[in-house]
């Protein structure tokens, strides 16, 4: 028995088309929509969630860094020092966890408020009317249910907390987390709203567009040659205003260490205080390496520990001042011998002089007035130069240099300034202002991508 198959056409014709690619009145709109490729999208979304992952992962390194790279101030300022600071904001936490309760907001960060604010004094009187644990304005205080009879607590100072609530703890706290919920709402992020605590919210929604973007990105995106609109509105309140975040931030980070390690809060409190900026902090005496005589600036050269600055001033915008390496002819040595910094310092120093004149457009270079040195050269200096450290140079490791305070224009030294104050709040650098020169002390570790995508 034989089949007999069906014969086909040589040319096949055309399948007919789906229903959902000829639409008719009475379909719905999702059947007239051609299918989508399953894995494609999902590559595409892959490709999102990774790139907001790479943000978010940059973004927190930025805040981090500013959270210690501001904490100078918190050390520096705090009134009997700052372990007794910490121990008078900590007995306000129980009435800050209940002020916070069902907000949302955390109760950390009203207290690194609390912490920066007033320093833990609930009557503290600061400007501007501002007065209590949260430096409340009678304005502010007001709009937000507090109630406010200054007149009366001029009068009556021994019993102001009587007539004037922002004077009580209670009623002050519950009115900053108000505040908090409502910039929260508005811009539509905790960080942000901590900002505006002393920015604004109209002043952060104007600076951001509507967008909700992290306070990291708006501060370190924003600069006076790029989206100066928001560089602007930053600076509107003044400096203390545009960096009030990272200072709560690094309060923050002093309560942490005052509860969980409070020997680590004792002893970079100690280092804190024996210079004018946060460089023992970065390097402390104790675990630096340091060159002690010439010959070991020898070795560090063959063993390429230190980097040789370079001397094309067209490319670099850098100069060496005519007085650089002073000492090096009495101690029969060649000058080239420190002309050199360790890596992480050499890059530094090329990217100051880089954005520097991106910024200033100035033809005159920055003048380098001293790198590296050995401490038989440090002792020499001190003969000669009172500013020069009687004890320990950070200049001996490799990691500072210094700037001659002589600029162009003051375009230039405005955009020095700008520059070392953006380095300082990512802990990349920490500086003193000296009479002759800007000092500048470079952090062990500084990461080229960093330095390539900061403004």
């Amino acid at each position: 028995m034989s089949l007999h198959y069906p014969r086909l056409p040589l040319v096949m014709k055309a399948a007919d088309p789906p229903a959902y690619m000829h639409p008719r009145q009475h379909e719905p709109l999702e059947l007239t929509r051609l299918p989508r490729d399953a894995a494609a999208e999902a590559a595409e979304r892959a490709v999102v969630v990774r790139a907001m992952r790479r943000r978010i992962a940059f973004d927190t390194k930025l805040a981090n860094g500013a959270a210690v790279g501001f904490d100078r101030s918190i050390f520096s300022y705090s009134p009997g020092g700052v372990v007794g600071t910490a121990v008078r904001v900590a007995r306000w936490k129980p009435l800050i966890v209940r002020a916070a309760r069902g907000s949302g907001i955390s109760p950390n960060l009203v207290e690194a408020m609390v912490f920066v604010e007033s320093s833990g004094y609930r009557d503290a009187v600061g400007s501007g009317r501002r007065v209590g644990l949260l430096q409340l304005t009678p304005w502010s205080a007001r709009s937000l249910g507090v109630r406010v009879s200054r007149r009366k607590a001029r009068v009556l100072a021994s019993a102001r907390h009587r007539v004037d609530d922002r004077y009580r703890a209670v009623p002050s706290l519950r009115a900053a987390v108000r505040y908090l919920v409502h910039a929260r709402h508005r811009l539509g992020r905790a960080d942000l709203a901590v900002a505006s605590y002393h920015l604004g919210v109209k002043n952060l929604v104007l600076a951001t567009g509507g967008e909700s973007v992290s306070f990291a990105s708006l501060y370190f995106g924003a600069a006076p040659d790029r989206d100066g609109g928001a560089w602007r509105r930053l600076n509107r309140n003044g400096e203390n205003a545009r960096d009030y975040y990272w200072r709560v931030l690094a309060a923050q980070r002093v309560m942490r260490l005052y509860r969980h390690d409070r020997s680590a809060l004792i002893y970079e409190d100690e280092l804190q205080a024996r210079k004018n900026s946060a460089e023992e902090v970065m390097h402390p005496h104790a675990v630096t390496p340091r060159f002690h005589r010439p010959l070991d600036l020898v070795r560090a050269w063959k063993r390429h520990t230190l980097k040789r600055i370079p001397s094309d001033t067209r490319a670099t915008h850098i100069a060496f001042a005519g007085s650089f390496a002073q000492m090096a002819p009495k101690l029969r040595r060649s000058r080239r011998l420190y002309h050199g910094l360790r890596p992480s310092a050499e890059r530094v120093l090329m990217f100051i002089g880089r954005r520097v004149h991106e910024l200033s457009h100035s033809r005159r270079p920055l003048i380098l007035t001293s790198a590296v040195r050995d401490d038989v050269y440090q002792r020499r200096l001190m003969r000669v130069n009172a500013n020069a450290a009687h004890s320990y140079s950070i200049h001996t490791t490799g990691f500072a240099f210094d700037i001659a305070r002589s600029y162009a224009t003051r375009r230039q030294a405005a955009a020095f300034e700008y520059v070392l104050e953006r380095l300082e709040a990512l802990r990349v650098i920490a500086y003193i202002r000296e009479a002759q020169a800007i000092h500048v002390a470079v952090a062990r570790k500084v990461s080229p991508s960093l330095l390539r995508r900061l403004v």
